[in-house]
């Protein structure tokens, strides 16, 4: 029997509707190579660029990609400054190409914290890819997915101490509902770069049911190659969601 190309099995296998990227290893590869850190952060958006015409070639239908979390406001300022400038560059640079390849761009996170300048490039960004059809880039900035379920469990608890919710009336649709996800899909393949393995606080409601693909590649060196990896390993994989091999079987 003939050996599959590797395109031949991903054009012929499920290509999932929603791959959630953890883009590490941005550092560590400037430092291998005697680079700041600024130079991995800026080839990384290099690696978006090629990642996200990638996915939208294979027909996936939403990229969401662990841009800046929470946590990384507590990095040296000289560090925090620089990625919020190279946010509000690569907004600017990449808006007409978005717009031009059908990609509608949206964010998640309390965007809150954002400076002025980087909240009023990313909704003006927003507004203009609003159209896209092709493929949707979700940002996640400022995020973390406990602040996000804190943040939801707030709103939930006020809309209880008003009336207009009762307790037994929350369920997991209700929870998900009030999440910054709630108009997308759970993603269906959550992959990690940089050789770590771990999810570190992110999408952790909606990535209950997600394949985890973890890559050596540093996220600036990360592409179709890499990226096709990650498919083709979710290709192989049997999605249960709880149920035995053999349900799966008589469902298709």
């Amino acid at each position: 029997m003939a050996t599959q190309t590797q395109d031949e099995v991903l054009s012929a296998s499920h290509i999932p509707s929603h791959v959630a990227i953890i883009m590490d290893g941005n550092g560590r590869w400037a430092k291998q190579r005697g680079l700041p850190r600024t130079e991995g952060h800026i080839r990384g958006q290099d690696a978006l660029r090629t990642t996200l015409r990638a996915a939208a070639r294979r027909g996936i239908k939403y990229l969401t990609v662990y841009t800046f979390s929470t946590e990384n406001w507590s990095r040296p300022q000289e560090e925090v400054d620089a990625l919020m400038s190279i946010l509000v560059s690569a907004i600017h640079a990449e808006t007409p190409q978005l717009i031009a390849e059908g990609v509608r761009m949206r964010a998640i996170g309390d965007l809150s914290r954002l400076p002025q300048q980087a909240q009023d490039s990313l909704a003006e960004s927003i507004e203009l890819t609003k159209d896209g059809q092709q493929i949707t880039l979700i940002l996640a900035l400022s995020y973390s997915s406990r602040d996000e379920i804190r943040r939801a469990s707030q709103r939930l608890a006020a809309e209880a101490a008003a009336g207009r919710l009762r307790p037994e009336e929350i369920t997991e649709e209700i929870i998900s509902s009030y999440l910054d996800t709630a108009e997308y899909p759970d993603p269906d393949l959550v992959i990690r770069t940089g050789g770590e393995e771990r999810i570190s606080n992110y999408l952790l409601w909606q990535s209950a049911y997600s394949e985890l693909y973890f890559s050596e590649t540093y996220w600036p060196d990360f592409g179709q190659e890499a990226l096709d990896e990650a498919l083709a390993a979710y290709a192989s994989r049997e999605r249960r969601f709880g149920k035995t091999s053999e349900q799966i079987q008589l469902e298709d």
